[in-house]
């Protein structure tokens, strides 16, 4: 068992996969600044919880993941979604509450799933999610299966008993499973500093007994390098370990949450300059890996890939009345 802080960026990531990365690194941030507009100009039901600022670190385990592995997003998790491979137009209509979204509408955003691309579901209770995942886990191990998952939390949620019990019992069964913390600082509106002693969350792999990493979250190259130790060590047998993620949440708790009374602008605006899109851009600039033109192909498409999204969400059916109760289990 060895805690490891990475403070420097370790460039491992394939040449080949920057190009696709930095695609749904872009996906994921367009997809949130979209469905803030819809939503604040009151076209979509329900709350929306923005991952914004936060993309880089699903998009970056992504990379590390295949076909049969899965991820277990929060309530605040549309990156999660969409950097596994989830259709933005099924997820645009599921926003909408369209019969055509991928829970028919049921779902919308705190409660999306798409088990078919890894995706068990989000889910809208605090510390709920490492419970389901270590299940998860536990049925690919006993399977014999060369699978992992993730499971995605905040740094709220590490205070919860059902976190604890869930990563104390992959340590002791030695599950296939990676635990990762998206550490955006407050717990809806607690600083996190208001409800932990420790400075470093990762520190608590040691009382489990496994691997702990913190790494800077905004750093797409940093995350992907202390997540494809963890994913390689979970998947060839190894067990679980626990990565810090630590980022920042740009906006409030839920969109129209304004964030002013319990931090202040400073703090939000320097948070802005490390964007991890534009870190990432930066970076992809100074090692030549893509040039202008590339972007701009890239995110021309996207751009149009969201439109066609947001069009098929508006002009989808709405459920029937007589399929209220379908697929509907208690």
């Amino acid at each position: 068992m060895f805690l490891t802080y990475y403070k420097e960026t370790r460039v491992s990531i394939p040449k080949a996969q920057l190009p696709e990365l930095y695609r749904r690194l872009y996906l994921c941030r367009q997809f949130e600044n979209v469905t803030i507009k819809l939503f604040t100009n009151n076209e979509l039901p329900g709350f929306l919880h923005s991952q914004l600022g936060q993309e880089a670190i699903p998009v970056a385990i992504s990379g590390c993941l295949g076909d049969g592995d899965f991820m277990q997003p929060t309530h605040r998790g549309h990156a999660d979604m969409l950097s596994k491979g989830m259709d933005p137009r099924k997820m645009m209509a599921e926003l909408y509450a369209k019969k055509t979204g991928y829970n028919q509408g049921k779902g919308g955003s705190m409660h999306m799933a798409s088990v078919k691309e890894g995706i068990l579901g989000a889910t809208g209770i605090v510390g709920s999610g490492p419970v389901i995942s270590i299940g998860v886990a536990l049925a690919l191990q006993m399977d014999k299966k060369p699978n992992v998952i993730v499971s995605f939390f905040g740094d709220g949620a590490t205070n919860e008993g059902s976190v604890h019990e869930a990563i104390n019992m992959a340590a002791l069964w030695n599950l296939p499973i990676v635990f990762v913390i998206q550490n955006n600082q407050f717990a809806e509106s607690t600083p996190r500093k208001d409800h932990q002693k420790v400075d470093d969350i990762s520190i608590r792999a040691e009382g489990y007994g496994i691997d702990g990493y913190t790494c800077d979250g905004n750093d797409l190259f940093a995350v992907y390098e202390v997540a494809s130790k963890a994913i390689k060590k979970a998947r060839k047998g190894g067990g679980p370990s626990l990565i810090n993620a630590v980022t920042y949440r740009i906006l409030g708790h839920y969109v129209g949450d304004p964030g002013n009374l319990y931090r202040d602008k400073e703090e939000v605006e320097n948070a802005k300059k490390r964007d991890p899109l534009q870190m990432f851009k930066n970076k992809l600039k100074e090692m030549k890996a893509l040039d202008d033109a590339a972007f701009k192909r890239i995110e021309s498409e996207v751009d149009a890939l969201l439109d066609e999204a947001v069009t098929f969400g508006r002009e989808s059916p709405e459920p029937q009345d007589e399929e209220l109760m379908a697929y509907i289990y208690s």
